[in-house]
Parts: C-alpha cells; structure tokens; sequence
C-alpha cells in the first residue's frame, strides 16, 4: 500500500514546479475560504477591472493614453453601476415586493383551477390532494415572505458595511486598472524565476475564462434587456423582475432557461389566463431563447470552453454548493483551470520520456 501511495506521489509531485502550483491552489483555496467575506470588495473590484481590461486595451490601440483610456472606462463603468444601483434595483424590490402581496391571490386563482382537476380525472388525483398541495404551497409562501422581511430588516442594520463597499469597489477597480501591470510586476517578483507551468496554466486562462466570463456578463446584459423589452412590449406584469431573472438564468447551463420558464408561464397565465397574450408572451420568450443559444452564445464564445456537459453539470452542482451563485457564476472558468491544471501537470514517466 506504501508502495503504491509513493509512487504516485514520486510520479506526481517530484517536480518543484508541480510543488509551486500546488502550494499556489492550495494558499488561493485557503484565503478565499477563510477571508472570502472580508475580502469580498477586493475579489469584486479584481473581477470588474479584469472584465474591464479588454475595453481599456481596445481604447489604447486607437491611440489613446493608458491613463485616458482607464478614465473613460471607469466613467462609463460608474455610470453603469449608478443605474444599476438608483434604477433597477430599487424597481425590481418594489415589484418583488408586489409579486409576494399578489402571491396569495395567485393561490387562491391557481387551487380553484386544480380543483378541477378531480373532476375530470378522479382516478389520478383526489380534492384532498389538491387541497394538501395548496397549502403546502401556501407555507412555503408565507416563509418566502417572512425571509424577505427579515433580510432586509438584517441589510437595514447592515446598511453601513454595504455603503462603505458602494464606496471601496469603484475605488478599487480604478485602481486596478490604473496599475494593474504593476501589481502584476510586484506580484511576480515573488515567484520563482522558473515557472513555466504557472505561466501555461495562466496563459490558458487568459485565453478561455477571460473570453468566458466577459462574453457571459454581456449575455446576461442583453438576454436581460431584450426580455424587458418585450415583456413590456407585451404588458406583462413585474417584467423587469422576470427581465433580470431570465438573465440571470443564462448562468446556468442546459437547464437554467428550463427553470425560469415556469415563473415567467405562471405570471402570464394568473394575468391573461388562457389567452392569446399568454400565447404571444411564450411565443415571445421562446424566440429570445432561441438567438441566445443558436446566435448569440455561438456569437460570444467563438472560443468555446471544451468540457463535457456532465463535466460542466457537476462543476455547476459542486462549486454552486460551496460558494452560491457566486460559485454557480465561475463554475465553468473554475472547471476549466481545473482542466488546464491538470493537462500541464508534469508526470515523472512523461518527463523521462521527453529526456530520453
């Protein structure tokens, strides 16, 4: 059994550039799980200033000054985040906060239409179980309001720790975009000279999760605005709360547009019933779906990440269970460093090979 175990460590963790990136996981792992939440605004900034790099860059090739450059990226990134933040947000609580008051109507409407259900098939389902599915789902109700106030009573008490973040990430993407390439400078002098796993694990990331995460903040934006667009277009009701959560659907792979379909059908029928507006609306929501996956993600991901979907399945389930939607997010770019670690990963059979 010894035997066995030191083989695999010789085979595996004999070369000391393999030691140094397993040093590097290990220490990222650590911190982000031990100070994840204190450094939250840090990670956060990182993130938009590395999303943010490739308009800089694009600005610097037409002839502009990193500095001026940096600036009107951030102007533009403030402006953004200040709609965000006075616009949307505000308008998508309020009808949140509509859609929880119209839920117990929604019920009333939806366990009369079951109860007729009994009637035209009485050998598959009973009043009783109808009535048993009402109620169940009228707790689940009642507790999704009760969590709905009690959070944001806690962002009340809260609302402190949250300005000061409104005010440390635009700091900090400025500055990570301003000095980006010297952080960088000072973060490498601490590496060793030799690194060239490092420097090919980095390179494919570049190149992939950087592509990826852009091009999926940019199917968030616009799956999210066509919808509102449409569903105001149409009058439905709390369209710009189903707009940003058929955006955020996009998130998930294979079954995150499944999943939203059925709040999205559910409001249209309590508001138009059977109607040829519901049929329109779904008509609607199914042609946006469609150029998302047929022309827009081939559009935005020219480069595609090349993962299994049962790799990408599991990614999604196992990072989605220890961070949220944050981990849910970065499934696919963690997967994906997962996969060019371990293509780069020096074996001692493989080494011997290339020497002789």
């Amino acid at each position: 059994m010894f035997k066995v175990v030191n083989s695999w460590i010789e085979r595996y963790f004999s070369d000391e550039e393999a030691l140094l990136l397993f040093v590097f996981l290990a220490m990222a792992l650590v911190i982000i799980m031990t100070l994840g939440s204190t450094l939250a605004p840090v990670f956060a900034g990182l993130i938009i200033a590395f999303l943010m790099q490739g308009l800089v860059q694009k600005c610097k090739h037409i002839g502009m000054s990193h500095t001026l450059a940096v600036t009107l990226v951030f102007i533009a990134f403030i402006s953004a985040f200040m709609a965000l933040l006075l616009i949307v947000i505000p308008q998508v609580w309020r009808q949140l906060a509509s859609l929880l008051n119209e839920l117990p109507r929604m019920l009333k409407e939806g366990q009369s239409v079951l109860m007729l259900l009994p009637q035209q098939y009485p050998d598959l389902i009973s009043a009783n179980q109808v009535a048993v599915l009402t109620e169940q789902a009228g707790a689940e109700i009642g507790r999704l309001g009760q969590a709905v106030v009690t959070s944001s009573m806690s962002s009340i008490a809260n609302l402190v720790q949250v300005l000061i973040y409104i005010v440390l990430v635009p700091i900090l993407v400025f500055f990570f975009m301003k000095d980006g390439s010297l952080i960088a400078r000072w973060w490498t002098s601490f590496l060793p000279e030799k690194r060239r796993i490092l420097t090919q694990v980095g390179t494919e990331m570049d190149i992939q999760i950087a592509n990826y995460v852009r091009g999926k903040v940019v199917e968030i934006s616009v799956v999210g605005a066509v919808s509102y667009v449409a569903f105001i277009i149409l009058g439905l009701n709390y369209a710009a709360l189903l707009a940003l959560i058929v955006g955020l659907s996009v998130v998930i792979p294979y079954i995150g547009a499944a999943l939203v379909t059925l709040p999205v059908a559910m409001i249209a029928f309590f508001q138009w019933g059977w109607t040829n507006e519901f049929f329109y609306l779904m008509a609607a929501y199914g042609i946006i779906q469609a150029l998302d996956g047929n022309v827009l993600v081939p559009l935005l991901f020219s480069e595609a990440v090349n993962l299994h979907p049962v790799a990408i399945i599991v990614a999604v389930l196992v990072f989605g269970g220890l961070w949220g939607f944050w981990g849910v997010f970065f499934a696919i770019p963690l997967a994906t460093l997962l996969k060019a670690v371990m293509h780069a990963w020096p074996q001692k059979n493989m080494l011997e090979r290339i020497e002789k």
